[in-house]
């Protein structure tokens, strides 16, 4: 129990000092932390980036569809089905974000030649050197944000993440 060992506190411990004082059993509050801080990371991750993200005409989402269509390597392409799954997108999200992209040029949809019922969605070259770009940001953001964090403790915390994602990633919820 982190919060009464008079270490240091961040503002999620405040809240789960609510938690105690409601009753709450320390094994959920320690999910609930684990939920929270994730949650505060990504959302201080994301503010880091936004503005470069935004000078790039980028949103977070088609940041996120353009670098999953990179990590493809070449030809840069996947199915729209594909695509959802691996941006962690809703298949109404990736349809929006897909328009946009292609309306700025970032990205084109063609025709699958071994199944006339799909299509492809693949980079485009100005695409690629956008997402290029992002990525930059991206890295730049992440290497602000984790500043003064000792190396150690971003790996471990990365390990310890992917621990609970083996085991909780597997399920899936409405």
């Amino acid at each position: 129990m982190r919060a009464n060992d008079g270490g240091p506190r961040d503002d999620i411990d405040a809240v789960a000092e609510t938690w105690r004082r409601d009753g709450l059993p320390e094994p959920l509050i320690a999910m609930l932390e684990v939920g929270k801080r994730a949650g505060r990371i990504t959302m201080l991750l994301q503010q880091a980036l936004r503005a470069d993200l935004a000078e790039l005409g980028l949103t977070y989402a088609e940041f996120e569809v353009l670098t999953v269509l990179r990590r493809e390597g070449e030809p840069y392409r996947l199915r729209p089905s594909e695509l959802t799954r691996s941006a962690f997108l809703t298949s109404g999200g990736t349809s929006n974000v897909l328009q946009r992209l292609q309306k700025a040029g970032y990205v084109e949809r063609e025709a699958n030649a071994g199944d006339a019922r799909s299509r492809f969605v693949q980079l485009t070259p100005v695409g690629l050197r956008v997402t290029e770009r992002a990525l930059a940001a991206s890295a730049d953001a992440h290497e602000e944000v984790m500043a003064g964090v000792p190396a150690g403790d971003v790996r471990g915390a990365a390990d310890a993440l992917r621990d609970l994602l083996l085991v909780i990633g597997r399920r899936r919820y409405r």
